[in-house]
């Protein structure tokens, strides 16, 4: 089965880097001189994915400008742009203040979606968009996230009566998976989207105690970007280990 449609959240406000946040929307830092999402939607263009809702809010105008004003882009009509690789980018307002939940249900409402893959506008992976595809309808669930096992910051330690009992180093540390974005859903999802609320918490929640939740693990590249030396390490990645977006 085939999915040709993917939405990205692109609409809140970063306010974990406000070093450039404060002037764009995260979506829009650059990465080598190309914004991160169009770093995502070129990933996703791999995989022949060429229908794009980019979910806007927060600086709207910040992604027009853009679109606008770069050659490989063609304005069709208002908000919506071509490029040369034919795909079609749609630029949604859902709204500043709107959290994911919220704006997810406000894309379900204006385009006629069946199954879509759906990640946020500030995490660059070099996911295999078949595979987990394929992994989804195996599945059968309304929705697959991806998880991926980041490098850990810290070493632990485990305390017991005021004394440490145990150090483990980084490399010592057991896998923890985390939700890495790159979903697979299906329209259904819309039921589990009764307010503006975090997609993340009560949505997702209801489909794991349904049972209606999938986690396909990979163990490959994912790097988001919440600080600026995040960005230095994507920058340096996608330069140093280019063999790895093939």
């Amino acid at each position: 089965m085939e999915i040709n449609t993917a939405v990205i959240f692109a609409g809140g406000k970063g306010t974990r880097f406000l070093e450039q946040t404060r002037f764009i929307p995260k979506p829009m830092i650059q990465a080598n001189n190309l914004p991160l999402v169009v770093h995502i939607i070129n990933h996703y263009e791999n995989y022949g994915v060429n229908n794009f809702i980019v979910l806007t809010g927060y600086k709207k105008e910040s992604f027009n400008e853009y679109f606008e004003n770069n050659d490989v882009y063609k304005k069709l009509e208002a908000n919506q742009f071509t490029n040369n690789n034919n795909s079609t980018i749609n630029l949604l307002d859902t709204g500043e203040e709107t959290l994911t939940g919220g704006r997810l249900k406000i894309a379900l409402n204006t385009f006629e979606l069946d199954n879509f893959f759906l990640t946020y506008g500030d995490g660059i992976s070099n996911v295999n968009l078949d595979k987990l595809k394929e992994f989804h309808f195996r599945q059968d669930t309304i929705a697959t996230l991806t998880a991926v096992n980041p490098p850990p910051r810290f070493g632990n330690l485990e305390i017991e009566d005021n004394h440490v009992t145990l150090m483990q180093e980084k490399s010592d540390l057991k896998p923890q998976w985390i939700n890495g974005g790159f979903f697979v859903m299906s329209n259904k999802i819309i039921n589990y989207l009764k307010k503006d609320e975090p997609m993340e918490q009560e949505p997702l929640k209801n489909l794991v105690n349904d049972k209606q939740l999938s986690a396909y693990k990979h163990e490959g590249y994912w790097q988001c970007v919440d600080t600026i030396r995040e960005l230095e390490i994507l920058e340096n990645d996608l330069i140093e280990k280019k063999e790895l977006f093939k």
